[in-house]
């Protein structure tokens, strides 16, 4: 990140239109803004929020290159002969502190963090607000948002590059880097404070954090802090959630059914909403203007570009009978376009051979032929199916905790995928089976490198990928981090960078 005014890209954030103008989460009339009447308004609270929620849309994040690296890394998803050369480096962790990927994720995730703290830095202003034109109630939930929002986009860093500059205030001075646990305590912090302030689901605008995402992404953290109990007890408030009925999977990845009753928090993207700015250098990192939809659809897509494919070693992961199966990849013989067409093996074919499947979560072809570079399916980044499954993790790992909880949490999930659960009620047995479920309930969705990361097991799980333990499990402080922050030098890289 440039060594740059963060209260200025906040600011900048607000006047220049963001990209997370969902119908849900409507920017109101920002060209009436101005530094001098901030926070004035209940609409300009609101506007200087939503545009903390942009940088979630931008190339750099959910708009394309994190499913790209992630799935990549976690061998999800495997690269055709056209992958581009900036994300093949994914695939076998050859990734250096030039790659721009690495750069957009850094500097968006930043830019996003800078527009939460212009929120909560005017926190006196806000609660200087006469109650007539907000109220107490919402004036703390649209703090509690920035807190949620600043919190989230640490957890992505700190899962990446490990220790980080911490910044709670606008600085014209990069920052050094503080301990990981000094980050991990900012983030639970700021979801425990919005667990606290924010609506619950059944009062906010969808498209919006809530109560319940609060306590789930604090049960999260908690988890990969390995405290159990806490953990435990944080996803015990996610409740008013249930998993899609059996043979409804795939309502978690269309458009139609986004905000269903097993959706907890999605980024969201509405192509009706503009895609003008999609590919100029704001839609890297900047989170301005019309960025609305992601290219999820056109990379993925078998009938597309087809840039990755689902490799063999995760197809075969799936157990005979597995509902899931079906709803998360395309083979020959699937139906799409509303069951009027048939998956043929040309449809999978590649200049280095036929491609037993292809991608079918987040794909458009359920109704369409062509994704025609647009998507506007949200990211479900945090589903009930995840909170059943951190939950009985953490009565297996925890002392004291019951296996056959754990089981009967996993059978749930099991049970919506079509499959008989008989597990040995030992916490060797459960945990195997958690690891299994995660694999294939969350393929695809940039789960399985963080999972396998903090369960200790990736280099066992990546061999011969070119993963070495000691280095990969973090990415390098990039480039132009290092030469413009006084703060972080070369020097001050992660290990083998």
């Amino acid at each position: 990140m440039k060594k740059i005014k963060h209260i200025v890209a906040a600011l900048l954030g607000v006047f220049a239109m963001h990209s997370c103008d969902t119908a849900e989460l409507e920017l109101k009339n920002p060209n009436t803004l101005s530094p001098d009447s901030f926070f004035k308004t209940a609409a300009q609270v609101e506007s200087s929020v939503n545009a903390a929620y942009a940088n979630l849309q931008t190339r750099g994040l959910y708009a394309r290159n994190l499913a790209f690296a992630m799935d990549l890394m976690g061998q999800d998803a495997a690269g055709n002969p056209q992958l581009e050369g900036n994300k093949k480096p994914f695939q076998d962790f050859s990734f250096n502190a030039g790659n721009d990927i690495i750069q957009y994720y850094w500097e968006s995730c930043f830019l996003g963090i800078s527009r939460a703290n212009f929120v909560l830095n005017n926190e006196e202003k806000i609660n200087a607000l006469s109650n007539s034109v907000l109220s107490q109630e919402r004036k703390n939930k649209f703090l509690a948002e920035a807190h949620f929002l600043r919190a989230y986009y640490y957890f992505l860093l700190v899962n990446r590059f490990g220790d980080l500059p911490i910044y709670k205030t606008g600085t014209i001075i990069g920052a050094a880097r503080s301990p990981k646990a000094e980050v991990y305590n900012l983030i639970r912090a700021d979801f425990e404070y919005a667990s606290q302030n924010l609506l619950s689901k059944n009062g906010e605008q969808t498209g919006r954090a809530t109560k319940e995402a609060a306590y789930a992404y604090l049960g999260k953290v908690l988890l990969y802090e390995k405290k159990y109990d806490l953990a435990l007890a944080a996803l015990n408030n996610v409740t008013g959630f249930s998993l899609e009925e059996k043979g409804n999977f795939y309502n978690n990845f269309m458009e139609e059914t986004e905000h269903g009753i097993e959706s907890i928090f999605e980024i969201e993207f509405n192509e009706n909403n503009g895609t003008g700015n999609k590919w100029d250098d704001a839609g890297n990192s900047g989170g301005t203007g019309f960025a609305e939809s992601t290219l999820r659809g056109q990379e993925y897509g078998n009938l597309s570009w087809f840039n990755v494919y689902p490799p063999d070693a995760l197809l075969d992961s799936y157990e005979a009978g597995d509902l899931r199966f079906g709803d998360t990849f395309y083979v020959p013989g699937s139906k799409y376009v509303k069951g009027t067409l048939t998956m043929t093996a040309d449809n999978f074919n590649t200049s280095a051979g036929v491609r037993k499947a292809g991608w079918k979560k987040y794909q458009n072809y359920y109704k369409k032929d062509d994704e025609a570079v647009q998507s506007s399916i949200n990211f479900k980044v945090m589903r009930y199916s995840d909170v059943l499954l951190m939950k009985a993790e953490c009565e297996n790992q925890r002392d004291g905790g019951s296996q056959t909880a754990a089981i009967a949490y996993i059978k749930e999930v099991r049970d919506r995928a079509g499959l008989t659960t008989v597990i040995t009620p030992t916490k060797e047995a459960v945990f195997a089976a958690i690891v299994h479920e995660r694999k294939v309930e969350f393929a695809g969705e940039q789960s399985r490198f963080d999972d396998i990361i903090r369960w200790g097991n990736a280099a066992t799980e990546l061999a011969g990928t070119g993963f070495q333990a000691g280095k990969s499990e973090l990415w390098p402080i990039p480039n132009r981090e290092t030469s413009s922050n006084p703060n972080i030098k070369p020097s001050d890289n992660n290990p083998g960078y």
